[in-house]
């Protein structure tokens, strides 16, 4: 890919899932309509974004705007479609067009909406992928994040399920089982396998429309949604197969299901590596296994980082922090992200002195000292702020202290620290620590900086 804004639809079409780059829109793109469910009339405005950022929906209809990431995080649970949600502020059915954003491969875009639904169009991915390839793609100067797929994961409810398996392949691929059993009069059985490997998302995806069995529609407008929408607007599918309407493809129904499961995965923050088998799965499901998905690379990262680097030693920690034996519980700083996040590393062994107290045959590490250690992992993160230089960070409050999990010896601590809030005098964190993908104890720690030479 160039930098170029004029590209042609064969190159626009190629998988940029291969390439290391991360993409965004060359120059901002509008598309207005209303609401696939709430018939609400919006103005989205989908622009270009700084390498990094990633997919970030925001409200300007709301003072102050009120912006939401589009990650797995920050969903809200609504049957039949996909929601995000910040406080009390939402924004409907994103998967149609984190679909296409993902089809297109683009990492960053600001997605502006004077209203609570994205627009609909016809219920497919191209009412934003053709104005989109429209401007073309800009590659940054940042590597793309792959989430791969380490462990088979399994998300079950009832007869409905999704998996994901590891894969040699490059990029996602996707297979999808629709058996509608009793209704299999109206909407047969229908398999469909897709790779993003592939590079044909805009025409064997992307056109493929939301449906709903006729009954289903007419509940749905008996409650007050889609009453703007008619079957020729939209797939409604009756005895007789689509009313006023007629299929895009033979198995339009299951390639549907496949561009909501690409939209769905994309709240991942970044492209899946692996193989995605499903049946009957819906929205519910597809976040399921999203979330499984990014937890499954958050321990394999820890682990990587606890094994391959060292931001800051014990001897650098030592220079910084006042804390020595038996009260430095830090041995190692292994990620430091700016001012924004750090990790580090607890060895627990059986030589810890607490230990011949906490207790005698059962020993277990005070929840007390593991507290202590995100603490001070904390305070190491504080010292990096260019205003706390010549300061420490000394414990100012302690919210929402969690223990969940026993610390024995031979355990070992993978502490974190997020910045919430850092001002020049005070800063609030929220810390977590884990053995493997468990996580021990959690709290929202709030510090105040003091001259390193007072007493």
């Amino acid at each position: 890919m160039t930098n170029s804004t004029q590209q042609t639809e064969n190159e626009t079409s190629q998988t940029i899932a291969a390439v290391p780059m991360q993409h965004t829109l060359a120059k901002p793109v509008t598309v207005s309509g209303k609401g696939l469910l709430l018939g609400v009339h919006v103005d989205m405005t989908i622009a270009p974004a700084p390498a990094g950022d990633g997919i970030v929906f925001e409200r300007t209809d709301i003072e102050p705007p009120v912006q939401i990431p589009a990650l797995v995080a920050n969903t809200t649970d609504r049957p039949r479609r996909t929601t995000l949600g910040a406080d009390d502020v939402t924004v409907e059915t994103v998967e149609h067009l984190l679909s296409a954003l993902a089809g297109l491969g683009i990492d960053n875009a600001l997605i502006t909406l004077d209203g609570p639904e994205v627009p609909c169009g016809d219920g497919s991915a191209m009412p934003f992928l053709e104005p989109l390839m429209s401007v073309g793609l800009v590659e940054q100067d940042q590597t793309r994040t792959l989430l791969t797929v380490t462990e088979p994961i399994c998300i079950q409810d009832g007869d409905a399920m999704i998996a994901a398996f590891p894969s040699h392949q490059p990029g996602m691929h996707v297979v999808y089982d629709l058996d509608y059993s009793d209704a299999a009069s109206r909407i047969e059985r229908q398999t469909h396998a897709w790779n993003s490997a592939r590079g044909d998302y805009n025409t064997e995806v992307a056109p493929a429309r939301t449906y709903s069995l006729q009954e289903e529609a007419e509940a749905l407008q008996a409650q007050g949604m889609c009453t703007h929408l008619t079957p020729k607007e939209i797939l409604v599918i009756g005895e007789d197969g689509p009313i006023d309407n007629e299929f895009r493809f033979g198995n339009e129904p299951v390639r549907h299901k496949i561009l909501d499961i690409i939209g769905d995965l994309y709240l991942a923050g970044a492209p899946i590596q692996g193989r995605i088998v499903a049946t009957r799965s819906g929205h519910a499901l597809n976040r399921k296994l999203c979330n499984a998905i990014v937890e499954q690379n958050k321990v394999a990262k820890r682990a990587s980082l606890t094994t391959n680097s060292a931001a800051m030693d014990v001897r650098e920690i030592q220079r910084i922090m006042p804390h020595r034996y038996p009260m430095l519980l830090v041995d190692r700083v292994v990620e430091m992200d700016g001012v924004a996040r750090a990790i580090g590393v607890k060895n627990v062994t059986i030589n810890e002195p607490f230990f011949q107290g906490h207790y005698p045959g059962t020993p277990i590490m005070p929840g007390v000292l593991i507290v202590e250690a995100m603490a001070q992992l904390g305070g190491l993160l504080m010292s990096r702020k260019l205003e706390h230089t010549g300061k420490l960070a000394v414990l100012l409050s302690l919210d929402r202290v969690k223990l969940r999990h026993p610390v024995t010896p031979g355990d070992q601590l993978i502490l974190e620290a997020v910045t919430v809030k850092a001002g020049v005098r005070t800063a609030a964190l929220q810390c977590k620590a884990f053995v493997g993908s468990i996580l021990a104890a959690e709290a929202q720690i709030r510090f105040m900086m003091v001259d390193a030479e007072q007493d």
